[in-house]
């Protein structure tokens, strides 16, 4: 299998429109070109996104508490139901082409995951997978999220990692199959550095994709 290159990019905190914004226009660039392969990592102000497989009632909180909240709703294309993003959290948006020789859904997600699970063993979490779902859990709850999407075999959206995230906004949403979440601060008992784990995403990342590293962009 060919090594592919993948520029990471580190954006901080972007609201849920312009990093779907930037995923769309990477997204036809990747199509036109497939000479590399892009790592969005960031941070979300509070968001409930509605994949394709949400119910309407998905989302319990009311108009006026999404208000009061300061949350913002938004449907995507990807797969899914309905997930939080927010503050203390690591979204991942893989940019990837998987065409011609990494031509299988099933196994990219699996890749996500293996991704995922690897980041967990180095804070020594015990995480793993559960047959028939999608993620990455643990024995105090899921502490990943995965929905994606593709076109003409290159990926977007991606995953979220739950890392000092307040968790209670999870309780105003029938999150993916209903199952409890949990994060790194409260599985570690201390806050953690965002960039840090930032770093150990890439670093896996790279292992389980095989991908060499382009000068990095912060923002």
């Amino acid at each position: 299998m060919r090594k592919r290159h993948l520029e990471v990019r580190r954006l901080g905190r972007v609201a849920y429109d312009e990093g779907l914004l930037l995923q769309n226009e990477l997204e036809q660039t990747v199509i036109e070109r497939r000479e590399r392969d892009y790592l969005l990592l960031l941070e979300h102000p509070h968001t409930f996104t509605i994949g394709r497989r949400a119910k309407e009632n998905g989302v319990l909180a009311t108009a006026e508490q999404l208000k009061t909240l300061d949350v913002t709703v938004f449907e995507t294309n990807r797969g899914g139901k309905v997930t939080y993003h927010g503050l203390g959290q690591i979204v991942g948006y893989p940019l990837v082409s998987l065409s011609p020789d990494r031509e299988d859904v099933h196994q990219y997600v699996r890749d996500l995951e293996a991704v995922l699970i690897a980041v967990m063993a180095d804070y020594e979490i015990e995480a793993f997978r559960i047959e028939g779902l999608t993620g990455v859990h643990t024995r105090e709850g899921k502490i990943a999220a995965i929905g994606i999407h593709i076109k003409r075999w290159v990926t977007t959206h991606g995953f979220a990692l739950n890392v000092n995230t307040d968790l209670s906004y999870f309780d105003r949403i029938i999150a993916c199959e209903g199952e409890p979440v949990t994060s790194m601060e409260r599985l570690l008992g201390r806050e953690l550095n965002l960039s840090e784990v930032e770093d150990k995403i890439i670093h896996n990342f790279m292992k389980v994709f095989g991908s060499v590293l382009t000068p990095e962009i912060k923002n």
